[in-house]
């Protein structure tokens, strides 16, 4: 099951080329995309131990830099790149969008795979969750262009219901049924994977015929805005005096994003157009982190750590 989920990549492309060929199936799917992403939040809710709380606070620097590096590198560097390339207003909105939204719940398992700091992972993973019931709608509002309505009131319910109750409704099951979560905690990758790539699907198919007009310049926007995400958490980690491993966990952390969200909110507040980069980031983040992870797995931290 492992082998399955570490090729997400792969099964993600191949989803969005069916999408793209085949989109009558898809699009039946679209009215799924909400809950799905509820029970996404909900499996990454599970995972997580009141112990994952504690170590926020035995740990607060690196936790509070990575989480500060993330909701400032990301929201400014898609504002910078949809200004740059000229991206018109709803491509523009769904890149700032995936900018403000928590980090990527596939970063633990790169981190792992990267011979970083996991706990802290975890935990930045955790503390971001919860930093972006309040900042992913504060932080749109701020980005994204004056000609374009933004319902912020809308945003935070909305992740309140996708994001905060799920995860914290995961968290007590983990808490009252621990020994039955400890059952079915190995297939929960999978699902999960699956579940994203249903959202991928019913989204790509959705923006089907703007793909060709607006692809390729989503596809530079994405690569360029992950790439700076990936610079920004290694580099503001070695500025701070961080070690090795906590830079690569910083990198990944900052560089990868829940961009499953950042799609569905695009798709419920602006247009399918603004759910386009966030389908693409989904797609592209992994690819990018598993290169990474790869090239990193073979190197140990020069600190010394393992």
């Amino acid at each position: 099951m492992s082998v399955l989920t570490r090729l997400f990549p792969l099964w993600a492309v191949l989803v969005s080329v069916a999408a793209i060929a085949y989109p009558a199936p898809f699009l039946v799917l679209t009215p799924a995309i909400t809950p799905l992403l509820a029970f996404i939040m909900f499996t990454m809710g599970v995972t997580l131990t009141a112990g994952d709380f504690v170590r926020i606070a035995r740990r607060p620097m690196p936790v509070v830099a990575g989480v500060v590096l993330h909701y400032l590198v990301m929201p400014l560097a898609a504002w910078g790149i949809a200004h740059v390339l000229g991206m018109p207003p709803m491509i523009a909105t769904g890149m700032i969008l995936v900018g403000c939204v928590s980090s990527g719940t596939a970063s633990n398992v790169m981190i792992y795979l990267s011979r970083g700091d996991v706990a802290l992972s975890v935990s930045i993973s955790t503390l971001s969750t919860l930093v972006g019931i309040i900042a992913t709608p504060v932080l749109t509002r701020f980005y994204v262009s004056s000609g374009v309505s933004v319902d912020s009131w809308g945003l935070f319910r909305s992740i309140i219901e996708i994001v905060a109750l799920p995860v914290m409704g995961g968290v007590i099951v983990n808490t009252m049924c621990a020994r039955l979560v400890r059952r079915i905690e190995p297939v929960l990758p999978l699902v999960a994977m699956v579940s994203i790539m249903t959202i991928i699907g019913s989204i790509v198919a959705g923006v089907r015929p703007s793909l060709a007009a607006v692809g390729p310049l989503v596809l530079v926007g994405v690569v360029l805005h992950n790439a700076i995400g990936l610079l920004g958490g290694y580099w503001g980690g070695r500025l701070l005096g961080f070690d090795e491993a906590v830079c690569r966990t910083l990198a990944l952390e900052v560089g990868m994003q829940n961009s499953g969200l950042a799609a569905t909110l695009g798709r419920l507040y602006f247009s399918p157009l603004a759910a386009l980069p966030g389908a693409v980031f989904s797609v592209w983040h992994n690819i990018s982190g598993s290169a990474l992870a790869a090239l990193w797995a073979g190197r140990p931290p020069r600190d010394g750590r393992p």
